[in-house]
């Protein structure tokens, strides 16, 4: 559906706008965003996805309702903490006290996924550095989901045992890379 949406598809457009837009808007009245606002913010958060869809290192770790759902409550409770106000129920929303502060729960799913795409934009990178073959192989098996068998005859290895332990090679390498370039997230 993420693909279709990034080719500008207008049926995976509006089917994906008809699936959420409902329990969206809704919940976004619910909390005291007037019907216009809840269209105009579900709109927004459509236009974040489509922008996403659009970057080729862009993962989608959550459903797609999840994603314009907190997309969509954080630019709600950013347009009210601009406006001073607070929302008329934040129960669900709040989590235990600590240190006597609250804090939406949507902060920390919103957190998550934002860490989570640090991650994927760190192991692109580590991938880049990889160098060949490693990555050619890597994404053989991991993306194109190629059976060793298949690596073996088209990298040259004598069997599919010899792919396998090349695999573990790179991925070790991939991790090494990885595990080195996190501490440069922030």
């Amino acid at each position: 559906m993420l693909e279709a949406l990034s080719k500008g598809e207008y049926a995976a457009t509006q089917l994906i706008y008809d699936q959420n837009y409902y329990m969206v808007s809704s919940w976004l009245i619910k909390h005291g965003c007037p019907e216009a606002d809840a269209a105009d913010i579900f709109q927004e958060a459509m236009v974040v996805l489509y922008g996403k869809s659009q970057d080729a290192g862009f993962r989608l770790s959550s459903k797609i309702s999840t994603y314009l759902f907190a997309i969509s409550k954080h630019q709600w409770y950013k347009k009210l903490e601009n406006q001073h106000k607070q929302p008329l129920s934040l129960k669900e929303d709040l989590e235990g006290e600590e240190d006597g502060q609250m804090g939406p729960v949507y902060e920390d799913d919103l957190n998550l996924h934002m860490e989570r795409e640090r991650h994927f934009k760190k192991l692109n990178e580590a991938m880049d550095q990889l160098g060949e073959p490693c990555r050619s192989l890597l994404r053989a098996y991991y993306n194109e989901n190629r059976s060793m068998q298949a690596i073996a005859e088209s990298f040259g290895y004598t069997n599919a045992e010899n792919a396998k332990n090349q695999k573990f090679k790179c991925l070790a390498r991939l991790k090494k890379l990885f595990h080195t370039a996190l501490p440069k997230l922030n």
